[in-house]
């Protein structure tokens, strides 16, 4: 069974071509800033242009698209809805290009669906990243008027939680795992039964990140959005794109921090060692969502998991809990591929997105 995998970011789109669970190529396709301008803000202005170059990505390779069992997709901005697979409709069609916010990542199942029905075959996206399975306990905000939303790393998350599970001769279901996923954003994330029933929001929650603040004293906040010195979408920058590590060392990339660290900086050192203390923290806090049931591993996913002297020091802080294992890096398209593959070989039956 063929299936194309596709994953859209902002000027790349990763795209793998799998036989049932064997990968046989994966390549990033670039598109320059210039060949993207003329399609403006609105991503959907994007599909032909990234459809032809997939489309002759896969003619390279020697694939016809005609030889597709399947397609599978990275979920997109949608409406909140559990985690698991579901077939790209046209209900889903209408809310990817009806969305509010333009992210790439809705490419994916517009493509794909195309490409799919071209060639009388389905299209699946598994775990999006509106993934919302928190507990009723677990939405508390703090105040009334504001809701929880737990906007995190769904499908990196689940994968890497199945993957432990399977190596200890579990099911996903069966296990009890906190899951650290360390990138651009940092989400922490409690999975038990199968759902994931706290997590802290990507955007707005957390520890900091590279390039985002995460939680942040609510009343000094509110001094500075009313201090006139910044615009609403100013403000929007100095949480997201211009806040963490970026604030302290002007820098967003984490290999490059580390490194001038190592070189003897003590303010680099301080903000790496900042940075996983406050992982810890969070790891440490979502230990408690289990009410005193046994957690069954800590684990530790995404680019700064390959960073041996975070992951230690988060290690020291938190392996009191449970046992820390890392997997570096991310598994997306795999991800896609094996979740399509457990609805067409029968595990678990497709998910209708309404």
């Amino acid at each position: 069974m063929k299936i194309l995998a596709i994953n859209p970011g902002s000027t790349s789109t990763k795209i793998g071509l799998f036989e049932g669970t064997t990968e046989l190529f994966e390549k990033t396709l670039r598109h320059s800033a210039e060949e993207l301008a003329p399609f403006g803000a609105v991503v959907a202005n994007q599909k032909e242009f990234r459809k032809e170059a997939i489309l002759a990505a896969l003619e390279e390779a020697g694939v016809k698209a005609s030889e597709l069992n399947a397609v599978a997709c990275r979920g997109g901005v949608l409406k909140p809805i559990s985690g698991g697979t579901y077939k790209v409709d046209d209900a889903v069609i209408a809310d990817l290009l009806e969305a509010q916010i333009q992210h790439p990542a809705s490419l994916a199942g517009i493509i794909g669906k195309e490409i799919a029905d071209e060639n009388g075959i389905e299209a699946f996206f598994t775990d999006a990243p509106v993934t919302y399975e928190l507990s009723e306990l677990a939405s508390f905000s703090g105040h009334k008027a504001i809701k929880r939303k737990g906007r995190f790393h769904a499908l990196n998350q689940k994968a890497i939680a199945r993957k432990f599970a399977e190596d200890q001769g579990k099911k996903y279901e069966d296990v009890n795992v906190i899951v650290c996923h360390m990138g651009g954003g940092i989400t922490v994330g409690a999975h038990m039964g199968g759902q994931t029933v706290d997590v802290n929001d990507a955007v707005s929650e957390g520890p900091f990140t590279p390039e985002r603040s995460g939680d942040l004293p609510t009343r000094e906040l509110i001094d500075i959005c009313f201090s006139g010195e910044y615009t609403h979408a100013e403000m929007k920058a100095f949480i997201q794109g211009k806040g963490g590590a970026f604030s302290y060392t002007g820098s967003i990339d984490m290999r490059e921090i580390e490194e001038k660290a190592e070189a003897g900086d003590a303010e680099f050192k301080l903000v790496t060692d900042a940075m996983a203390y406050q992982v810890s923290k969070q790891i440490a806090a979502m230990g408690a969502v289990f009410g005193g049931e046994k957690v069954d591993g800590i684990l530790l996913t995404g680019g700064i998991a390959y960073s041996k002297y975070i992951t230690a020091e988060i290690t020291k802080r938190v392996e009191f809990i449970a046992p820390v294992t890392k997997f570096p890096g991310e598994v997306e398209l795999e991800a896609l591929v094996l979740g399509t593959l457990r609805v067409v070989n029968g595990e678990e039956a497709a998910q209708t997105y309404a």
